[in-house]
């Protein structure tokens, strides 16, 4: 009878253990911000474990059935900095763990770009930053360039305010891509340094910047890096309404704009919109007001989704329309005999102007199914995307606009994904990917005659084995590039390749980990590398293309160590990238007179092929000092060069640091900071040395919390003592230097 009670005995508990550890445990707690206000639609989620549930009117949450072991519960609110904390749960376990969101301080941020899955930045085997709209409407800017400028491992190349674009750890043009919504954005910014970007930071929710190759999710166009502007969750529905509306005005251009967008969901609808116009006019700078960088800017999109419990289904319309000067553009189209000497940006001005004028209207179906009862998929995502994009190029003279040259650049994609179901430690997704496109030059600038229809189609695979400590994540893509020109003077091209990647993720210590990467990244060169052939102001080039060229190869490692807690967050990399057959311009020398081809007033260049190594180093320090004062400090540098002539590569950036704090009093935030920048004198041929600089800027902000409203002043003084420093990667730095000292007023108001 004992034995048998015994046996009994064991019998249960063994059975209450198997209880336990199938129900899991729970986590609860509240959102609050501010003076304990509490935010309800916020999303609490554990991304690793595709646990996610929004906090009720009281800003109250519960999940159910969390595996037992340690987990990152992060919280996402737009207009918010997300906060992550880390806690252990054991079977049956109820943990409360409270949140209380700020604009500032020291934050996690989430990403869903780094691996197409949503995941903190911690976790990310790249490194990635996120910027929230918050900082998006602090910042003075009016392109997407600007904007990104002052995050790590970032700078910007211009030709004017209007035409910057992100350039990462060195890299620009056609190796780095811009998405909008996980979808390329179908312009042409990456073509031209006079070209500019499209997608309106106003209406983002927050803009993620993956830095390294990230071929093996977005194609040989990312080899440099992606930088994705997202304006919703698409696959998230709520009931209710919500969204924001804001005000921004500057002194130093003369800014002023108002952007609003909103969401209302009702049964199992959702139905969005946005708007947002921009001015801002010639902008002043120690040495005077720089002529014609005026930059206007509208776009507007709207947008109906439905979802079901297994399924969901969205449709989205976005029109934009973009207008800007181009800096002494006129001179340069006038050629140099008809320059005059401006190398301090003052003297007389030429009488011509060019402006650009860009529009887009975009078309995009997106969807997906969850919860599948397949044995092997867990989750399907698709899309479909249409972008009609447009710029013209207006010649402008007694008030007479005419146009010199239209590029016309239609763009079909699509793209499928597929969520693998956990098997044991192994998870892991694998897609297809492909776009047509349609490339039309007319007028002046005609640099390739008739129109050329680039196809491309790609299949990937990324995989992932979490042994706790250890991660390991691989994976690879298969990726066809095709171009045919209707021109039959043009040589058709097809070239296909593979990119792979590994990486291992080290956890050291609670809350720190040491992250390297190794990748071989493919990229087929791009259509005005290959067919261009004439002068070409946006790149102060006659560049003759080259029909020969192969593809590129980069090979890189990177090391990163991370460390996050409460009162302390670090992230420093390292960067080493091998590139065969790197596509770059070879000013020519035909006559062996030992100076440069001149050709319609320009320098003449053939695209060539060289071997090329870029290497460099970048760290961010953020620290809660006290619960009212937080600092932080950065750097990053890049070096490259082609290797095998021993030659400097044009427009990288110069060494940087930054340094400031952040005091907060309830909803007060004050934010000082320095940016320093050392000499650039390591020059490719042509190019000229840039001293270094020092800038101070002060932000702040005050936001007054209700329940359903969230009010938010801020205020954005930059360039304090109106230093005259010029952008190294800058097409007319010797003639355009930077802003001078201004202030940016800025009022949102969100409502929820």
């Amino acid at each position: 009878m004992r034995v048998t009670k015994i046996l009994f005995a064991i019998a249960f508990v063994f059975a209450a253990s198997v209880a336990a550890l199938a129900q899991g445990g729970r986590i609860d707690g509240r959102v609050t911000f501010n003076n304990d206000v509490p935010l309800h639609t916020a999303v609490v989620s554990i991304s690793a474990q595709k646990l996610s549930v929004r906090t009720d009117t009281d800003g109250r949450y519960v999940i159910d059935n969390v595996p037992a072991g340690r987990h990152a519960v992060l919280v996402h609110f737009e207009g918010f900095a997300d906060e992550i904390k880390f806690v252990d749960v054991a079977a049956g376990q109820t943990v409360t763990l409270d949140f209380r969101l700020g604009i500032t301080g020291v934050r996690e941020q989430v990403t869903v770009t780094a691996a197409a899955i949503e995941q903190t930045t911690f976790d990310a085997f790249q490194s990635v930053s996120s910027i929230g709209s918050a900082s998006v409407r602090e910042k003075p800017s009016t392109s997407l360039g600007e904007l990104l400028e002052g995050e790590t491992g970032v700078a910007k190349r211009s030709f004017g305010t209007g035409s910057s674009r992100p350039v990462i750890r060195g890299f620009d043009g056609d190796r780095v891509l811009v998405l909008s919504d996980g979808i390329r954005s179908g312009n042409l910014g990456s073509q031209s340094g006079d070209h500019g970007e499209t997608a309106d930071p106003l209406a983002a929710e927050r803009i993620e910047v993956v830095k390294g190759p990230a071929t093996l999710l977005y194609g040989s166009n990312a080899i440099g890096g992606v930088v994705n502007v997202i304006t919703s969750d698409n696959n998230r529905d709520h009931v209710g309404g919500r969204g924001y509306f804001s005000t921004l005005g500057g002194t130093a251009n003369r800014e002023r704009a108002v952007s609003a967008g909103g969401e209302y969901g009702f049964d199992k609808w959702l139905l969005r919109g946005n708007f947002s116009t921009q001015y801002a006019g010639d902008y002043d700078s120690p040495i005077g007001r720089i002529p014609n960088s005026k930059t206007r800017a509208t776009s507007g999109s709207a947008g109906l989704g439905y979802y079901g419990d297994k399924g969901w289904i969205s449709g989205t319309f976005t029109s934009s329309l973009r207008r800007y000067g181009v800096p002494f553009g006129g001179m340069f189209h006038h050629h140099h005999d008809e320059l005059v000497d401006l190398p301090s940006g003052k003297g007389e001005e030429h009488e011509a102007e060019i402006d650009l004028r860009l529009m887009t209207y975009n078309f995009r179906v997106s969807g997906g199914y969850k919860d599948l009862e397949s044995p092997f998929i867990s989750s399907i995502q698709y899309s479909f995307d249409y972008t009609d994009y447009q710029h013209k190029e207006i010649e402008i003279e007694d008030d007479i606009e005419e146009v010199g040259s239209i590029f016309d650049n239609k763009t079909y994609s699509y793209r499928g994904m597929f969520e693998q179901k956990k098997r044991g430690n192994m998870t892991g997704r694998f897609g297809f990917e492909g776009f047509t496109r349609d490339y039309l030059v007319e007028g002046a600038e005609q640099l390739i005659d008739g129109k050329v229809r680039q196809n491309s189609v790609s299949a990937f695979m990324l995989q992932e084995i979490n042994l706790d400590r250890v991660k390991f994540q691989f994976g690879g893509r298969l990726e066809n590039n095709r171009f045919n020109a209707a021109n039959n003077a043009y040589e058709d091209r097809d070239f296909t390749g593979v990119s792979g990647a590994f990486g291992v993720n080290v956890g050291l210590w609670r809350g720190g980990a040491f992250v390297t990467n190794f990748s071989t990244s493919f990229r087929a060169p791009a259509v005005e590398e290959l067919y261009n052939n004439g002068p070409h102001v946006g790149t102060l080039t006659y560049e003759i293309g080259n029909e020969d060229l192969k593809a590129e190869r980069a090979n890189g490692v990177d090391f990163s160590l991370r460390h996050i807690s409460d009162r302390f967050r670090f992230t420093g990399d390292f960067f080493l990238y091998s590139i065969r057959d790197f596509v770059y311009f070879e000013y020519q020398d035909e006559d062996n007179d030992g100076e440069v081809d001149i050709d319609d007033e320009l320098p003449v260049a053939k695209f060539e092929q060289d071997n090329a190594r870029y290497y460099g180093a970048e760290f961010l320090a953020e620290a809660n000092i006290t619960d009212s004062i937080s600092g932080f400090a950065g750097m990053d540098m890049v070096r490259a060069k082609l290797t095998d002539k021993d030659e400097f590569l044009p427009r990288i950036p110069p060494m940087r640091f930054r340094i400031g704090a952040d005091f907060r009093y309830q909803g007060l935030s004050v934010r000082p900071e320095v940016v320093f920048a050392s000499k650039q004198d390591r020059l490719a041929p042509l190019e000229t040395a840039t001293a270094g600089y020092g800038v101070v800027n002060l932000t702040g902000s005050y936001t007054i919390a209700r329940q359903h409203f969230a009010h938010v002043f801020s205020v954005s003084s930059y360039n304090l003592t109106d230093k005259l420093y010029r952008n190294h990667l800058s097409y007319i730095k010797e003639y355009a230097p930077e802003m001078g000292r201004g202030v940016r007023f800025g009022y949102t108001v969100r409502f929820f």
